[in-house]
């Protein structure tokens, strides 16, 4: 073996990915084209409810005029297929009975029961309520099976009270054809009823290229091109969302899989908390410590040891072993094991990443406190002659940034727990402990900003923003 080939073999992990670090710094994250500078960039705008409404009516417009339907058929149809103009009307015009079937909008057969006999007749029994009324007094679906107009009127309003509108069908048993609105709204006599049941019939109405602002009594709409799982921000109440899935912003974790992750912390997020309690111990004089602050890097009040509030290790050498602090260490024996043992290790794996996820989503709250105290502060200042609101403001700036840098941090920690063992999971837990890392860092300064220079922390700051969006470049799903 040659001189060269030992000193490869000898080459630190720390060093190959130090190199991969400054190749990206290099050519990648300093572009001036927001779209390759910014691994979030997302292209949409905000619609309001008149501009949806006049949006989903123009494409039920549009299909009336092709296919020479009904615009309520025209919207059961579009709603069914995801509003798809390209694939309702070839599937139409190929086969319309097929589609209409297809869509529950009616049977594939034609009913054997003859409605025009049914209208005539003078006194006919409800199949519901059991009360003989004249036959003109009953209604029906495309499938024939009739019913009284107090029926009708007492099943949709039942339905409208769950939250039910484009997904109501027959009362018939065993029927699943779709009640169109027409319909619906012909049956409902009381107007509190039919604008309820409008509300919630446009609510339904997924079109792909809208998403509805899951703020608080916010009634904004984001219209984008195309679904993809980047982070969105109302521009009326300033909330941040997913644009494809709709719930909380969660980079780099996919939309499936922060699903799965927060339907295992809601079964199994009573044994984490009995187990992770939020005091511990300070590692060296062993007084009980509660955590009080965003930051992670502790200092004993009574000792005044310095340590990490994860993994109680010496805060001193920390900065070579925070790899070591957010990254779980398999067991290599654990598949010949037993099963009580595999579970056991499972539930170990899992405490490890919840522990890690609750944290920095308690680090998240306690840094708002941080916030406050910094405006508080700052007030105090410029009212007291020293600098004016523009020369603080880089104060706020850095809050905001370690905010941002911290929720992503957070996300990281379910994409991780997924993340097949390999060179990626490796990579990925190395750029998600050197963000963590700064991340703490930025922390630690801000909470002292008193005796931290500006020049410092703003340094701080874009060294962060950079690991943030280097994990994000490599490491987000769209």
């Amino acid at each position: 073996m040659s001189d060269s080939d030992v000193e490869i073999e000898e080459e630190s992990e720390d060093d190959c990915y130090d190199d991969y670090y400054n190749a990206l710094d290099d050519n990648e994250i300093d572009q001036t084209d927001p779209r390759q500078n910014d691994p979030e960039y997302f292209e949409f705008e905000c619609l309001s409810i008149q501009d949806v409404e006049r949006l989903l009516n123009e494409c039920v417009e549009a299909l009336c005029a092709s296919l020479q339907v009904m615009p309520s058929l025209a919207k059961v149809l579009l709603h069914t297929h995801n509003w798809t103009e390209l694939d309702v009307i070839p599937a139409y015009r190929q086969d319309a009975n097929k589609l209409l079937s297809d869509s529950r909008i009616k049977p594939l057969r034609p009913p054997e029961v003859d409605m025009q006999v049914i209208r005539s007749s003078n006194s006919i029994l409800c199949p519901i309520c059991l009360q003989t009324f004249p036959g003109e007094y009953f209604r029906n679906l495309s499938c024939a099976h009739y019913f009284c107009k107090e029926c009708w009127a007492m099943h949709f309003e039942i339905q409208i009270m769950q939250g039910v509108t484009t997904g109501m069908e027959c009362m018939a048993q065993g029927c699943n054809i779709l009640v169109p609105e027409d319909f619906a709204l012909n049956m409902l006599s009381k107007s509190c009823l039919r604008e309820r049941y409008q509300q919630f019939a446009f609510s339904d109405y997924s079109h792909p290229e809208l998403r509805y602002c899951p703020g608080p009594n916010c009634t904004y709409v984001a219209r984008a091109k195309e679904a993809q799982s980047k982070r969105v921000t109302c521009k009326h109440c300033k909330t941040s969302f997913c644009f494809k899935c709709g719930t909380d912003y969660h980079a780099p974790t996919d939309c499936e899989t922060i699903k799965r992750w927060l339907t295992k912390c809601a079964d199994d997020s009573e044994t984490a908390n009995y187990i992770s309690a939020h005091t511990k111990d300070c590692p060296k004089c062993h007084i009980c410590i509660e955590k009080n602050g965003g930051c992670n890097h502790m200092q004993c009040y009574n000792c005044k040891y310095d340590f990490c509030w994860m993994c109680l290790g010496d805060w001193k050498t920390h900065g070579s072993e925070y790899y070591e602090c957010s990254r779980y260490k398999e067991n290599p024996n654990i598949a010949n094991e037993s099963a009580h043992a595999q579970a056991r290790e499972a539930l170990k794996k899992y405490l490890f990443y919840f522990e890690r996820w609750e944290n920095h989503a308690k680090s998240l709250r306690l840094e708002e406190q941080t916030l406050q105290k910094i405006k508080d502060r700052t007030h105090q200042k410029v009212m007291a002659n020293e600098g004016t609101w523009i020369d603080w403001q880089y104060l706020l700036d850095a809050a905001a940034l370690l905010a941002k840098c911290r929720y992503t941090l957070q996300y990281t920690y379910p994409y991780a727990y997924y993340l097949e063992a390999g060179p990626r999971k490796e990579l990925f837990e190395y750029q998600q402990a050197q963000l963590e890392a700064e991340i703490e860092n930025l922390s630690w300064k801000i909470e002292r900003a008193e005796t931290t220079d500006r020049g410092d922390l703003e340094n701080q700051m874009d060294i962060a923003e950079k690991r943030r969006a280097t994990l994000l470049k490599d490491f987000l799903s769209v």
